[in-house]
């Protein structure tokens, strides 16, 4: 177990981020931005390098979680259009910039990178809070799955969904629906808490909308089907939905750790699983926040689930 959780060295690269700087984290061979300094401005470059710093330990870390992240070295650059020209008296002697000030690369699409982000924050928090827990068994059994999936894909967007779903098939074939129940919300906390919502958003929906801006869904609907100072029941449609296990099972620990983070309740529970035909097909399920204790698993389900 790492001495620093991952949220931990994320908070403190954002605590560096100015959003009027001018300098940012590039791998010096590829030009990618490195997640989680990806999107991120430093004021100066002794900041920007002790963000550099955090980064790479923060990709040390995620590497425990997921082997196959890829390497890079890890650069300061200065953006293209705050960079001297040679005629300013204040320009290098040598008529050339510093060594690693390179324009600034065209960076992967915002959705692209915030996929493979997410899954990895997700599962990071996720995998952190079983090694605490007393089901730290649990732990080498998601790596073997996961590394047995990754031999079979090379994209990073596949490989990151994979990863998630090892986490959620372990979970689901070794834990209850209680003890799923309780590492995922204990994961929920981990997180950056969303910003307050405006009065009568439904946090279901806020839950599905964040997993929609990352592009793990194209679409979703939600019906309010009951309501009570003690439970809500919605009923949810999803479109194109990414985290599709084999045509009958589908991985809703995203959404459970999400809606975690926007609802106080003591369990939850997923019926009625139905996959609708279509291409893609549509899955639409029930789901019931309770004040009881959680019944049927929160991180997988399977067609017919009731």
């Amino acid at each position: 177990m790492i001495g620093t959780t991952l949220s931990d060295i994320r908070a403190h690269i954002e605590s560096l981020a100015s959003p009027t700087g001018c300098y940012y984290l590039v791998c010096g061979r590829t030009g990618d931005r490195p997640v989680p300094a990806d999107g991120l401005y430093f004021d100066c470059r002794p900041t920007a390098r002790a963000a550099a710093t955090a980064t790479e330990r923060y990709r040390t870390a995620l590497r425990r979680y997921d082997p196959q992240l890829p390497c890079h070295d890890v650069i300061v650059s200065e953006r293209a259009d705050t960079v001297r020209s040679p005629d300013d008296p204040k320009y290098p002697a040598s008529g050339s910039p510093d060594f690693d000030t390179v324009a600034d690369p065209t960076p992967a699409p915002e959705a692209d990178r915030s996929l493979i982000d997410f899954c990895h924050t997700v599962a990071g928090v996720v995998f952190e809070t079983i090694a605490d827990s007393p089901h730290s068994g649990v732990e080498d059994a998601i790596m073997d799955r996961y590394l047995e999936l990754a031999e079979t894909v090379e994209h990073p967007d596949e490989c990151c969904l994979r990863l998630i779903e090892a986490v959620a098939t372990e979970l689901d074939s070794r834990l209850t629906a209680d003890q799923q129940a309780d590492i995922l919300r204990t994961a929920a906390t981990e997180l950056p808490q969303p910003s307050t919502p405006e009065p009568g958003v439904d946090p279901l929906e806020s839950a599905l909308s964040a997993l929609q801006s990352v592009t793990l869904l194209e679409d979703y609907t939600v019906e309010t089907q009951s309501s009570s100072c003690s439970s809500t029941a919605w009923k949810v449609t999803l479109n194109d939905y990414l985290l599709i296990n084999d045509a009958d099972h589908m991985v809703t620990l995203p959404l459970v750790v999400e809606l975690f983070r926007r609802l106080s309740t003591v369990g939850l529970r997923i019926t009625a699983v139905e996959r609708r035909s279509g291409s893609p097909p549509e899955w639409q399920f029930t789901l019931t926040a309770t004040p009881t204790a959680s019944n049927g698993s929160l991180s997988v389900v399977t067609e017919g689930h009731s």
